[in-house]
C-alpha cells in the first residue's frame, strides 16, 4: 500500500512539471534536498522489504534446480533494488514492473494462506491480481508516466515459469525426506531404518545408496509444513532411470493437513525395486515439485553399524 500511494504520488509531482530544488550549501540545503529524495527512498524501502521477505519464503519452500533459479532471481533483484532507488520514481515503467512483481508474488502466497487451498486455479487469479492492480495504478497516476506492458510481460514470464515447475509451491516447506528399509508406524510416531552417510559427505542426512536383498521393499517418508487451515493435495512419485530417461513406476495421492510443526507426514513403497537409479519425488498433484530425493538401489545387506534411526 505504502509503494502505491508512493508510485501515484510521484507520478503527480512530476505531472505538476516540479523539479528537484537547486543545490545550496549549509544544513538547510542538506535538509531541502532530503525532503525531496525522500519519497524515492521510501519506495525503495518499501520494495526492498517485499523483496527481502518474498525471497526468505521462496528460498524455504524450494526444493528442486528451477525454484532455485527462481529463489536466485528474487535474491538478485533484492540486491539490484539497493542501487536502483535513484531511478524509482523518475523511471515509472522500471517502477511499475517492480510494483507488479512485488504484488503478484505476494498475492501468490497470500490469496491461497487466505482461503487455505493450493488449487492451481487461485495461482491465475493471484497473478492476474496482481498485474490488473499495477496496471489499475497506472491508469489513477496522473498523466500515466512510463509504459504497463512490461508489467504485463512480467506477468506472462511468471505463467510460463509456473509451467515449467519453476515457481515453488508457496506456503508448502519440506522439512524432511528419506529412504529406507522396514518403515514402522506406531501411533504417532513414524521410524524408518535409513543408511548412515559416509563420514566425509556431511551434507547428507543418508547415504546415496540403498542396499536391499531381493523381494525387500523401498520405504520412502516425507514431512511438508503448511500453515494451519491449509490444506493441499500431495503425492509421492516413484521414477527409475531406464532407456536414456525417467520412467514412472509408482504414484500415491494423499491430502496433507497444515498446522504440525514438524510437517504433516506421508509414506510410501516400492515392492522390490529393481537395482539402479531411482528418484523419490513429493509434489503437489497438480505437478509443483516440493522436493526429490535421488538414490540407488544396489543388492546386498546393509552392514549393522550402518544403519540409523529416523523418526518423523
Amino acid at each position: 500500500m505504502g509503494a502505491a500511494l508512493l508510485a501515484v504520488w510521484l507520478a503527480h509531482r512530476q505531472a505538476r512539471e516540479l523539479t528537484a530544488p537547486p543545490a545550496e550549501k549549509g544544513w538547510r540545503g542538506r535538509v531541502v534536498a532530503f525532503r525531496w529524495q525522500t519519497p524515492y527512498l521510501l519506495l525503495q524501502f518499501f520494495f526492498g522489504g517485499i523483496f527481502s521477505a518474498l525471497f526468505i519464503l521462496y528460498f524455504k519452500s524450494s526444493g528442486h534446480l528451477g525454484t532455485w533459479l527462481m529463489a536466485v532471481f528474487l535474491g538478485i533483484l533484492l540486491v539490484a533494488n539497493e542501487f536502483a532507488g535513484k531511478h524509482l520514481g523518475r523511471r515509472f515503467t522500471l517502477t511499475w514492473a517492480l510494483f507488479a512483481l512485488n504484488a503478484i508474488l505476494l498475492f501468490n502466497f497470500a490469496l491461497p494462506h487466505a482461503v487455505g487451498s493450493l488449487d492451481p486455479v487461485w495461482f491465475y487469479v493471484s497473478t492476474a491480481a496482481g498485474v490488473v492492480l499495477a496496471h489499475a495504478l497506472w491508469r489513477l497516476a496522473p498523466g500515466k508516466p512510463g509504459m504497463i506492458f512490461p508489467a504485463w510481460g512480467l506477468a506472462g514470464v511468471l505463467l510460463l515459469a509456473w509451467s515449467l515447475d519453476m515457481i515453488a509451491p508457496v506456503p508448502l516447506v519440506r522439512q524432511d525426506m528419506a529412504v529406507g528399509h522396514d518403515f514402522v508406524q506406531e501411533g504417532v510416531r513414524y521410524t524408518l531404518r535409513v543408511e548412515r552417510a559416509p563420514s566425509w559427505q556431511f551434507w547428507r542426512d543418508q547415504a546415496p545408496v540403498v542396499h536391499l536383498v531381493p523381494g525387500e521393499n523401498l520405504y520412502g517418508v516425507t514431512a511438508v509444513f503448511a500453515p494451519l487451515g491449509v490444506t493441499a493435495a500431495l503425492e509421492h512419485r516413484w521414477e527409475v532411470w531406464e532407456n536414456g530417461g525417467w520412467r514412472h513406476a509408482y504414484r500415491n495421492k494423499f491430502h496433507s493437513t497444515g498446522g504440525r510443526e514438524r510437517g504433516f507426514r506421508g509414506y510410501s513403497w516400492v515392492l522390490n525395486p529393481q537395482p539402479g537409479d531411482w528418484r523419490f519425488v513429493v509434489a503437489t498433484q497438480d505437478g509443483r515439485t516440493i522436493g526429490i530425493l535421488p538414490v540407488r538401489v544396489e543388492r546386498g545387506t546393509p552392514l549393522p553399524d550402518s544403519i540409523l534411526i529416523r523418526e518423523f
